[in-house]
């Protein structure tokens, strides 16, 4: 098999993979009212088909990264979304709300394996200079099945109900599954002398684990219940168990995240720049989206039509910003898009029930154009400034990020909203967080990938033949 078709083959797999993870979370938000009639469930009951999913998937992607990293991300990959299309399927035929929530965790687990793979199969098979394109197609792809999502899955809860939405996912799950069992792998590249197979460090992470359960934990009841005995006891219990995990991975020969990636300063500035820009654009659209509806009385479908520019502009931008990144560098570039994502969050925070859709437009548009060209430079860095045998660990921190982040925006926007009483009000707090994201982005790398700025080790680049395909 040619290196062109195996790169072609791993690129299909990785957009796959994404768009169905993305697309699932989309149509989910629309099909859960029908849902809780059909199934005569509680509010708090169809919340937990969303919250079951984010508690597994948050607390697992390090994990699942590492297992991706010593055992082929190809084995990965087909195992998450072979597990995902069959929890779909069995979501589809659930009778009861407690089979929705099981599966919706056993989703939430084989996404977890899932998405850290669809990364590492990428930094497999692409030189690290070469990754910014295949990552926009990427970024595009999500950003196209976020702005189908709902439209798609109103039309299949409208005509089909609420199982529909599952069963959507079946047939490209099992398919693109059973291509990556058939598809034979190549021999794997050989293990360095310097860098021998390492152990899995489940001490680790099992306390990553317990730091994420609860974190997650506590960002979701926060703006249900506020500060209680409860969310305060799970804020201490992540503090501590995050710092035994900090204790245990220095002390330990086989840390969960190794030595070379937890002292990456271009990682870290990534890592940051990710969780800011994820919180700032989804606390933003949760606020706006109140705004719409409440203050200018747009029913859905319109409210839906207002934010378009995000979603579309989110899509153009991504190729847009593998050409600015090879051009200019991904810390102009990425310190640019945050601080379009900034404008576009303090230009909403501005509007009120005088303002036009095109002042509103314009927000969405800025905040699109910013988070669609961040999504690509940001990961992009993060993947490539690690050795190819670190990519699944990479790739899970990534993950993380792009989970916690929108979890952490919409728990923040929620609180604010019940003690201001004004759109600017709520807005300023996100808008600050964004433009602290534009700071950690001034720590990037600052040469272009043309330049050669910082390559990773060559001895892990992936040889003719030699990467994993799907």
């Amino acid at each position: 098999m040619t290196s062109l078709r195996h790169r072609r083959l791993v690129l299909t797999g990785s957009i796959t993979g994404a768009v169905i993870v993305a697309l699932d979370g989309t149509v989910l938000t629309v099909a859960q009212p029908t849902l809780q009639r059909t199934l005569h469930a509680t509010f708090a009951q169809v919340q937990w088909t969303s919250t079951g999913y984010l508690i597994a998937v948050a607390s697992l992607l390090v994990f699942a990264g590492r297992l991706g990293d010593r055992y082929g991300h190809q084995r990965l990959f087909a195992l998450g979304i072979l597990g995902f299309g069959a929890a779909s399927a069995g979501i589809g035929l659930a009778t009861g709300v407690g089979w929705v929530i099981a599966l919706r965790i056993v989703q939430g687990i084989s996404g977890a394996l899932l998405q850290p793979a669809t990364l590492g199969m990428l930094r497999a098979a692409y030189p690290p200079d070469r990754l910014g394109m295949p990552l926009a197609l990427r970024t595009s792809a999500i950003g196209l099945a976020a702005a189908a999502g709902p439209l798609l899955g109103g039309a299949l809860v409208a005509q089909l109900g609420w199982r529909a939405v599952f069963f959507l996912n079946v047939p490209p799950a099992l398919l693109t599954g059973a291509l990556a069992l058939a598809v034979r792998v190549p021999p794997p590249l050989p293990t360095p002398p310097s860098r021998p197979l390492t152990g899995l460090d489940l001490p680790g992470a099992g306390l990553l684990g317990i730091t994420l359960v609860c974190l997650v934990h506590t960002l979701v009841a926060l703006p249900a219940h506020g500060w209680t005995t409860t969310t305060t006891a799970a804020v201490l219990a992540a503090a501590v168990a995050f710092a035994a995990f900090v204790h245990h991975e220095r002390r330990t020969a086989s840390p969960l995240v190794p030595p070379r990636v937890a002292a990456s300063k271009a990682v870290a500035s990534s890592l940051a720049v990710l969780l800011a820009a994820s919180a700032a654009l989804f606390g933003t659209l949760f606020v706006s989206s109140y705004y719409l509806q409440n203050v200018r009385h747009l029913d859905p479908f319109r409210c839906g039509l207002q934010v378009l520019p995000l979603p579309l502009l989110m899509v153009l931008s991504a190729p847009a910003s593998a050409v600015l990144q090879r051009r200019y560098g991904p810390r102009r570039t990425t310190t640019a898009a945050m601080a379009l994502l900034t404008l576009g969050t303090l230009l909403l925070s501005r509007l009120d029930d005088t303002s036009t859709p095109l002042e509103a437009g314009t927000g969405f548009l800025l905040l699109g154009a910013g988070f669609g060209t961040v999504m690509v430079t940001a990961t992009a860095v993060i993947v490539r400034h690690v050795p190819v045998d670190n990519a699944g660990v990479a790739g899970g921190l990534q993950q993380t990020a792009m989970n916690i982040g929108p979890t952490l925006g919409v728990a923040t926007a929620t609180m604010l909203l019940t003690c201001t009483p004004t759109l600017q009000s709520t807005l300023l707090p996100l808008t600050a967080l964004a433009a602290l994201g534009t700071l950690c982005a001034a720590a990037l790398p600052a040469g272009s990938a043309r330049e050669g700025n910082s390559p990773p080790d060559p001895a892990t680049y992936p040889q003719e033949g030699a990467s994993e395909t799907i």
